[in-house]
């Protein structure tokens, strides 16, 4: 029974009975290709967006960190007030020069603003107050100009920092350096020209174009309780745990919080968010491996039924078969094969389109999936179901097939 002839001869029929029903087989399969189709194009649409989200943040970089303002989860809003819980610069501050493990930290704050240069006028584009150090925490340096200086800081002059987008939307000479333009309805001078980006996590612009002023002017350009946030870079990725335990030390020391004191302010590292995402891509993979199971289900049942009618069909050469000493396990392989057969050959269509899928996925302008793939795993898995599907499936009629009575099945008609 485990000769391999037997094995070799038996696939060969099987695909030989495909063969003679193409259009039934098709039909019949057609259940596992499009479930097989179907969640092997969403886990490449899943693989090449993780990617590319993967990307960024590695290009914002595994070290950094964020404070931002936080109230405790179910507080009544008038005992935790944004005027109370909001960080402020010299938090910030204090992160700057208490902090061993940070590298370099900078405060943002956004503001909402209209840009003018000439005849041109950008209405509320967000204007970002920065300090010094948010060239090395962001990884974006001046490819033309100078950056800002903490003279620039101190002094609150009035000078700004924008990105070849900018330039173009405000109609600005190719090097802007020493122009002005009125931001906020105060003139400011353009010193240096940033690298510009696709990853912006936070603070996202209707337009694309990015404008830099120094954090103290940004500040007294707003309400005095206005909203900020704090970035930085931890020496290396290896301590941003105690980083992290580090910076909420010295908050908890600014704000006056007694051990076992509610925190108003939340400390978190890139790599929490990279985590959580991977979590999510988690579980969208495992709401698509549902899909495929239901589809795996449906058309399995289908398989179930044409071979339960390949039987009724073929009851006189089971007879046949039987009578020149064919054992009822020869039998049941031979029917459990076709089934298994018909469900790696949908499975095999089923990836063919799925490739076609994500190849398609990887041309679609601005969809940024061009890393979408089928994973090796997801093929292996694919097939694994389909072959899983036709044994369970296949059982029944091959049963039913090795059961059968040579006589009476001689006698069918």
């Amino acid at each position: 029974m485990l000769n391999p002839l037997f094995w070799l001869q038996a696939i060969s029929l099987a695909f030989s009975q495909i063969w003679a029903n193409k259009s039934r087989a098709f039909l019949t399969a057609l259940g596992i290709i499009v479930g097989v189709a179907s969640t092997t194009a969403v886990i490449a649409a899943l693989t090449g967006l993780r990617a590319r989200v993967l990307t960024e943040f590695e290009s914002v970089g595994a070290s950094k960190f964020f404070v931002f303002p936080d109230r405790p989860d179910n507080a009544p809003r008038n005992l935790y007030p944004f005027e109370k819980i909001r960080v402020r610069p010299e938090e910030a501050l204090a992160i700057k020069e208490e902090c061993t493990l940070v590298k370099a930290v900078t405060p943002i704050t956004e503001v909402g603003l209209d840009v003018q240069q000439g005849d041109k006028i950008i209405d509320g584009i967000t204007v970002a107050g920065i300090w010094p150090d948010w060239h090395v925490v962001q990884n974006r340096f001046v490819v033309e100009g100078r950056p800002f200086t903490q003279i620039d800081e101190d002094r609150e002059r009035q000078v700004c920092l924008i990105n070849s987008d900018a330039i173009t939307e405000l109609n600005l000479p190719s090097n802007p350096i020493s122009e002005s333009i009125l931001i906020g309805g105060r003139r400011f001078a353009i010193v240096g020209v940033v690298e510009t980006t696709q990853a912006r996590f936070f603070g996202m612009n209707t337009s694309s174009a990015e404008i830099f002023i120094p954090f103290s002017v940004a500040a007294k350009m707003q309400d005095r309780n206005f909203f900020m946030r704090v970035e930085g870079l931890f020496t290396s990725p290896d301590v941003a745990e105690d980083g992290q335990e580090e910076v909420r030390f010295v908050m908890r020391r600014m704000r006056g919080v007694l051990p076992g004191g509610v925190e108003t302010f939340n400390v978190a590292a890139i790599d929490r968010f990279i985590e959580q995402f991977k979590a999510l891509a988690a579980g969208i993979t495992a709401i698509a491996g549902g899909i495929v199971g239901i589809s795996l289900l449906v058309g399995g049942i289908g398989i179930m039924n044409i071979m339960l009618v390949s039987v009724s069909e073929r009851t006189r050469e089971i007879g046949l078969r039987k009578a020149v000493g064919a054992t009822p396990m020869a039998i049941l392989l031979q029917f459990l094969l076709e089934a298994v057969t018909l469900c790696l050959v949908g499975g095999f269509i089923g990836i063919a389109v799925g490739r076609l899928a994500a190849f398609g996925l990887t041309k679609i302008p601005g969809a940024q999936l061009d890393q979408a793939d089928i994973p090796l795993w997801a093929v292996a898995l694919s097939f694994a179901f389909s072959a899983a599907t036709g044994v369970v499936f296949g059982m029944f009629p091959a049963i039913k097939a090795s059961r059968l009575d040579p006589i009476e099945a001689l006698r069918h008609e």
